[in-house]
């Protein structure tokens, strides 16, 4: 079974050396490259081709943001897995509405990282469960008291587009699985959105959540 690539972004080198050791010791991942800044990460990433990087957010020279954002703007299939210190549901919310496949907390366990690489790597976002509470919780607040749609009032194509969508997946390749033209995905997006009041992928994972869609199976 051929092995994830990896590359690993991020300025403290020491923290690098941990993460280098614990992916390199599972048996389906090995580090093939490491970048110690925004910019040599978006270069080698360029020249190495990874399956997954994993990207810090706070980096010299082009923060993991931007960082992100450059990447999948060249190389749309990248998985880009972000780690952070920070708890704030801002923070999330940018780096999927740039793209990013998922969002791990520096602080969480160990086994956190492997477990977001792999589900990261199938397809599906990844969110920290540390934060998954507030996510939901900001996505539920957010709604109208009254009059807000129910999922049912969705068509199941419509619901489909947004399971893929959450999961990271473009409008082309849900085009590709479903056997649609992009047009008609792209369609089924904006009727589901319309009808459930979101403004953006954040709202369709936040949603995901509170649907159960994004658990690691």
């Amino acid at each position: 079974m051929s092995k994830l690539r990896i590359l690993l972004a991020d300025d403290h080198e020491i923290f690098r050396e941990g993460l280098k050791m614990l992916i390199s010791a599972q048996p389906d991942m090995e580090v093939i490259g490491e970048a110690k800044n925004g910019r040599m990460a978006v270069d080698l990433a360029q020249q190495l081709q990874p399956d997954i990087v994993v990207m810090d957010v706070s980096m010299p020279e082009l923060n993991g943001l931007k960082a992100t954002e450059k990447l999948k703007g060249m190389c749309p299939h990248l998985k880009i897995l972000t780690l952070t210190r920070h708890t704030d549901d801002g923070y999330l919310q940018q780096l999927l509405k740039v793209g990013a496949s998922g969002y791990v907390l520096k602080q969480s366990a160990s086994s956190e990282l492997v477990r977001a690489i792999r589900t990261v790597s199938r397809g599906n976002t990844y969110i920290d469960p540390a934060l998954t509470g507030k996510v939901i919780s900001n996505f539920v607040s957010a709604r109208p008291a009254r009059g807000t749609p129910a999922a049912k009032d969705l068509s199941g194509r419509e619901e489909e587009v947004l399971r893929f969508i959450a999961w990271g997946y473009s409008n082309k390749e849900i085009a590709g699985r479903l056997s649609l033209s992009v047009k008609t995905v792209e369609a089924h997006k904006t009727n589901a959105m319309q009808k459930m009041g979101m403004k953006g992928r954040i709202d369709i994972v936040r949603y995901a959540l509170l649907q159960g869609w994004l658990q690691d199976t």
